[in-house]
């Protein structure tokens, strides 16, 4: 079962502001949960999950409009917050005095109400950038990794346009091309929708090499 909450508010990063509008999914069962990506306003994710155990709040990455919810929706579900460590400059700038309950690894497993979920590093838009893979329903969840209509932005603090399409082209083009891609803003697209792409993210890469 995948539900989608969508929530606005402000990105900030180098001293600049944007008005975003960001995906959290809810991800189980009638009984258990995950949330991807607490963003703005906790009270929509709370409602989602009505009375179900949050296993954690897994963040895709550390930027501020991905985890500005995460504490207060953490303290109201009960749940761990799960961040991958190289992101943690990114946390600290939001929460100095709050570190996150646990850390993400390459190739960790989720399993939350029948539901698996396999954690890829994919970094590039951040260091710690992951997306996380549901083998058995064709499903990935992209974070701020790979949109509809190509790569995540980059060229601001901690990305990196090179190591972004690198991610892309080994961690998630190589899923079936039939894999929905649940992305962190906007519409859905599929991994064959965006694979014909690569050249031309291959050529852009190469030039700033």
């Amino acid at each position: 079962m995948i539900e989608r909450v969508v929530t606005s508010g402000t990105f900030s990063l180098d001293g600049e502001d944007f008005a975003v509008d960001n995906n959290i999914w809810v991800v189980g069962d009638d009984t258990e949960v995950v949330v991807i990506d607490a963003a703005h306003d906790h009270r929509p994710v709370v409602a989602a999950v009505g009375g179900r155990r949050t296993v954690a709040i897994i963040a895709t990455h550390g930027h501020n409009d991905h985890i500005n919810a995460a504490a207060v929706l953490a303290d109201a579900l009960g749940a761990p917050i799960w961040l991958h460590p190289a992101d943690r400059m990114l946390w600290d700038v939001v929460y100095p005095d709050r570190a996150p309950d646990a850390d993400l690894v390459d190739g960790q497993v989720i399993e939350v109400g029948g539901t698996t979920l396999r954690v890829l590093a994919t970094p590039g838009h951040s260091p710690g950038g992951v997306c996380l893979y549901d083998e058995p329903d064709g499903v990935v969840f992209s974070g701020d990794t790979l949109f509809n209509g190509g790569p995540g932005a980059t060229g601001r603090s901690f990305s990196d346009y090179p190591t972004i399409v690198d991610s892309i082209r080994d961690r998630l083009l190589v899923l079936p091309a039939g894999t929905r891609v649940l992305t962190g803003h906007g519409d859905e697209t599929t991994i064959g929708a965006e694979a014909p792409a690569l050249p031309a993210w291959e050529a852009a890469r190469s030039a700033q090499r």
